[in-house]
């Protein structure tokens, strides 16, 4: 009878014990959503800076009894440029959005906003991304729906288009607002 060299059996070994795993990560939940540990809860803090040019906003704004829809954006993110449009249309629709400026430069920022029109209520400032550590945002875009009282309602990782933002976002903000709005 011949005698099997362990080595050869380490690697079908190691090719079935990443099978198995890659069986079982299968079988978890939505691989997509990326759960938000705030759902539920008081909204982290906005940054304080300010992009030059554009109105500030408080913490306190977050709660003014009215739904704030809150999106992390960059100038140098054509996913961010490519949901612009819908975040201009949401304003014309009267809901309020606060834009947090995430990781850019002042002038590239403050100058597309001046050119593409600002659908936002304020524009507070992460030049580091320390808020976005806070909020949890992996990259942006990423777009949270707040309660009037400031609380996390949704929050939506990518940007607003396609079937992502007609089946799952727009839905939870009509939730929230209590109205529906226009796609």
């Amino acid at each position: 009878m011949a005698k099997v060299s362990p080595l050869m059996v380490i690697p079908p070994l190691i090719f079935a014990g990443f099978a198995v795993m890659a069986y079982f990560g299968m079988q978890r939940g939505d691989p997509n959503s990326l759960p938000s540990t705030f759902l539920g809860k008081e909204a982290p803090a906005l940054p304080s800076a300010t992009l030059d040019g554009f109105p500030s906003v408080a913490d306190a704004d977050l709660r003014t009894g009215e739904v704030t829809v809150v999106n992390f954006w960059a100038s140098w993110c054509p996913p961010c440029r490519a949901e612009h449009p819908v975040l201009l249309h949401l304003q014309e629709q009267g809901v309020r959005i606060v834009g947090v400026n995430y990781k850019d430069k002042t002038g590239a920022a403050s100058g597309y906003l001046t050119e593409d029109g600002s659908p936002f209520i304020g524009v507070p400032y992460d030049p580091q991304g320390r808020a976005a550590i806070e909020w949890g945002v992996t990259g942006p875009p990423e777009t949270f729906i707040l309660s009037g009282d400031g609380t996390v309602l949704h929050k939506h990782v990518g940007p607003l288009a396609g079937t992502l933002y007609t089946e799952d976002f727009l839905p939870a903000l009509e939730k929230a607002l209590g109205r529906d709005l226009d796609p």
